[in-house]
């Protein structure tokens, strides 16, 4: 049985990007690269990547799309996305400030 991504992200906690994952700007977006799976990951959107980048300074998965500018329309998009990127390990919980 498989569990829906956007039932079980949590949006309203803290999370931040692995400790083993390195992220490279790009026009598209962005590259991630985890260096223990040595999965790559492409954010095709600069707001998924500015997303991604405040998720360490933001109280919530919530509040940094909020920050980024996602719209409560884009959010279920947004939510799947940070879902599959949590799935992978390269974002992951963290202790809230």
């Amino acid at each position: 049985m498989s569990t829906d991504p956007q039932r079980t992200f949590e949006l309203d906690v803290a999370w931040k990007v692995s400790d083993q994952v390195s992220v490279r700007p790009e026009r598209f977006g962005a590259l991630l690269y985890h260096f223990g799976t040595r999965r790559l990951s492409f954010l095709k959107s600069p707001m998924l990547f500015q997303v991604v980048r405040t998720l360490a300074e933001s109280v919530s998965a919530r509040q940094a799309c909020t920050l980024a500018g996602v719209t409560e329309a884009e959010l279920s998009t947004y939510r799947n996305a940070l879902a599959g990127l949590a799935a992978t390990d390269m974002i992951r919980k963290r202790d809230a400030p």
